[in-house]
């Protein structure tokens, strides 16, 4: 093991053990599931051959993953997608496009964590709240007391009165 480049090797031995160069131990797959989610680096060796294992080791802590239960992250329709293209002629573009979208996610998975948090869903709701607040004061004609109506209410009311418009005409 290289511990300048920072890069632990791992060597998987026939009885399927998995041996931490750089601990000095054994682990497990968890063990190196882990590794993946703290950023470390590593390569997986077959203990006799010396054949860089990585991929095959990695997909199968993906598949105990999946297989644990509760929420998956691959979909049956994606895993029956990706089985189709094995063979196809796309097949070589497919590894490079999964990287670059995985890249661009990880890149903005702080502005997807914010998307999906209960602070924007609450400032949709009173977004909506306020426009159909509008659309009911532009039906009936009323407005309450000291509000100053939102631009995206006067928009939707302006869109209203041309629908109006459009509908009158149909019926003359």
């Amino acid at each position: 093991m290289s511990k300048a480049s920072g890069k632990v090797t791992i060597k998987k031995y026939a009885n399927r053990r998995l041996y931490d160069t750089e601990s000095s131990a054994y682990i497990t797959l968890d063990r190196l599931a882990q590794m993946v989610r703290e950023g470390r680096e590593f390569e997986v060796v077959d203990a006799k051959s010396g054949e860089d294992i990585t991929r095959q080791v990695l997909t199968q802590i993906i598949v105990d993953e999946e297989a644990r239960g509760g929420e998956t992250m691959l979909p049956t329709n994606f895993l029956k997608q990706l089985i189709g293209l094995y063979g196809n002629s796309m097949q070589n573009f497919v590894p490079q496009y999964l990287e670059a979208a995985m890249d661009a996610f990880q890149r903005n998975q702080s502005a997807v964590k914010d998307a999906f948090s209960g602070n924007v869903f609450a400032d949709l709701a009173k977004r909506n709240l306020a426009m159909f607040e509008g659309a009911a004061q532009a039906f009936t004609g009323k407005s309450k007391p000291d509000s100053k109506a939102p631009s995206e209410v006067d928009a939707l009311k302006a869109e209203l009165d041309a629908l109006k418009a459009k509908v009158d005409k149909l019926g003359h």
